[in-house]
């Protein structure tokens, strides 16, 4: 862990520390700790320097430590967890699992990150991704089937994020196909899934997970949508090292049982938590959008959209109540 992280948790009781009550114990300068504050404070972290008292962040934080992630998962699951990273900072935890991927890293990794720098969305959205208030994961998956098979994987982990946000009580969590995750209409987590491999024999996946915890509203400006986050939604601090173990418990879960079973088995919870079925919608096309009525989902996880009387099946496309013709 680099002395930027080690410095972060020294300070992220909320308290006054002195440069050299920091650079005692973590061994360096009291010019190095200036240089790892400026460092700190690149990533968007608030730290106030008060002469005589010394640095202390603008609030508390509850960083993420691999020890209380692990500690918040069943034996059953941690077994198919052979490694947990929690970085202070990368570009993409998606892209920092695909690189290790292809160096032989084992199924069931998994990596957080305080912040990402170069977040991603889908359809090519940046995912907003301010330092240490919400959750960034990514899990890694070998499936021996193609990735034609894993079309309803999307789906599936989008419930099993919603899932975990009902276990860690956030109440009132919907599901928008294919893999959001709603509170009254607003996104408060997505799933992007990136995969690798052979078109017609094992690949690889990485699920990379966002989940909106706590959002400064000044890095709020960048998101293009409506938003919510849980602090919003509970008025009530969030034990994030909890949270983010109910996550990754719900996603490892729901890989093993998908490579088993498929997606009819989690249809029927899908559908329960639908928060667009009976919706008039339009539906954003690779190459068109078209209008029509959302019917929910079949049981390999495709959207059924009802157009002119019609209904179709969908695989890939995005669904939207905005920009509706009158």
């Amino acid at each position: 862990m680099s002395r930027t992280h080690d410095l972060l948790r020294l300070l992220s009781d909320g308290r006054f520390h002195s440069g050299v009550e920091l650079g005692k114990a973590l061994g360096i300068s009291r010019a190095s700790v200036c240089h790892a504050i400026r460092a700190l404070e690149r990533l968007g972290v608030d730290i106030y320097a008060v002469s005589g008292k010394g640095y202390r962040l603008s609030e508390p934080c509850e960083l993420l430590s691999v020890e209380a992630i692990r500690d918040e998962l069943s034996p059953e699951i941690s077994s198919l967890v052979p490694g947990i990273d929690v970085a202070l900072d990368l570009p993409s935890t998606n892209a920092d699992l695909l690189t290790r991927a292809g160096k032989g890293l084992p199924a069931g990794w998994a990596c957080f990150a305080e912040h990402q720098s170069a977040g991603r969305g889908r359809r090519g959205r940046t995912w907003v991704s301010p330092f240490g208030g919400n959750i960034y994961l990514s899990v890694l998956w070998r499936f021996t089937s193609s990735a034609s098979v894993v079309n309803g994987l999307s789906p599936a982990l989008g419930l099993a994020v919603a899932e975990a946000l009902q276990i860690a009580a956030v109440p009132g969590v919907g599901v928008k196909w294919p893999n959001d995750v709603v509170w009254q209409g607003k996104k408060i987590a997505g799933v992007l899934l990136d995969m690798a491999g052979e078109s017609s024999g094992p690949c690889v996946v990485v699920a990379g997970v966002g989940i909106n915890v706590s959002m400064p509203r000044s890095a709020a400006d960048n998101i293009d949508q409506p938003w919510a986050d849980i602090v919003q939604i509970t008025s009530a601090p969030v034990a994030r090292n909890h949270l983010a173990g109910a996550v990754l418990e719900n996603i490892v879960a729901t890989m093993r049982d998908f490579e088993r079973d498929g997606f009819s088995q989690m249809a029927g919870r899908w559908r329960a938590r639908d928060a667009y079925a009976g919706k008039r919608a339009a539906l954003h096309l690779p190459t068109e959008s078209i209008e029509g009525t959302v019917e929910g989902i079949d049981e390999h996880g495709a959207l059924l959209f009802e157009r002119a009387g019609r209904t179709l099946a969908f695989t890939t496309g995005e669904l939207s109540l905005r920009g509706l013709a009158d």
